[in-house]
């Protein structure tokens, strides 16, 4: 299969590559920085792109996160996904992949799958957060073959929770430290998934049924549990435990992503802290 990965440099694009050329799949890789710069805002360039690479399917895995800008990483989700759907359209593709998040379901007491509608809260900034998601998630779904990876927090290599990113920074007191999420050690509830687990399933989806999957991890966890075992795998103070619980902060189940037969090789955030590498 020809696969033209968006997002090729990204933390899960880095490692979704290798898979799929193992797999004898030939890959076209696209982002911003790299051998094939393309600005996923400009529809005219980004249908080029997609034109000249004639892909049987395409991996979104877009974000803009270098910043902590959510409202440039929001831009991403709603006019990038556009201009890509568009451009997949046109060129004839009929199979997507795309990268999504498990946090913005409706509140709850329990980890949510993906039965559970996304928050209707007209609540900003959350609202901004899940507009986002839900044109991502709606323009991905036009095209005839379309699955929506709704990951966990990402942690390990190149992201904001591995040693050398902007949360061991934060705990360690960097004034300058900015990443989109918090450091409150409260009742919370969050999921994770290791960026090697979440390039796996993104590498398998290629042969899932059109629909939303959850990946996540085997262990949805409130902030009290799971920030003192990072910042200890980090060495880095703990933050002081405190209360309260954002309702919508419920976390997330793997159910529907493992019976296809993708299972976190880290099936806990407790062991994979520590083993992040970077």
């Amino acid at each position: 299969m020809r696969v033209l990965v968006a997002g090729a440099t990204g933390a899960v694009g880095r490692r979704l590559v290798p898979l799929l050329e193992a797999a004898g799949h030939e890959v076209v890789g696209i982002s911003r920085r790299g051998p094939r710069p393309v600005d996923v805002l400009d529809a005219g360039a980004v249908r080029r792109a997609v034109t000249e690479a004639a892909p049987d399917a395409v991996v979104h895995q877009l974000t803009d996160l270098g910043a902590a800008d959510g409202a440039a990483n929001n831009r991403v989700r709603v006019e990038g996904t556009r201009n890509l759907v568009d451009a997949a359209r046109a060129a004839g593709v009929g199979r997507i992949v795309a990268q999504s998040i498990s946090w913005a379901y409706a509140p709850g007491d329990a980890p949510a799958d993906e039965s559970v509608p996304l928050d209707g809260t007209e609540e900003a900034p959350r609202s901004r957060i899940v507009a986002g998601v839900r044109a991502l998630e709606a323009a991905v779904a036009e095209l005839p073959e379309a699955v929506v990876l709704r990951y966990g927090i990402l942690y390990g290599p190149g992201t904001w929770y591995a040693p050398d990113g902007a949360v061991a920074a934060a705990l360690a007191g960097d004034p300058e430290a900015r990443f989109l999420g918090g450091t409150a050690a409260d009742a919370s509830v969050s999921s994770f998934v290791h960026v090697d687990d979440a390039a796996e399933a993104a590498f398998r989806a290629l042969c899932w049924p059109s629909g939303a999957y959850n990946v996540v991890d085997d262990e949805p966890a409130p902030g009290h549990d799971w920030l003192p075992v990072l910042a200890e795998a980090l060495g880095v103070p703990a933050p002081e435990r405190t209360g309260g619980r954002a309702p919508w902060a419920r976390g997330a189940v793997n159910a529907r992503a493992r019976a296809l037969g993708w299972a976190p090789a880290r099936p806990t955030w407790r062991a994979g802290f520590a083993d992040q590498g970077v």
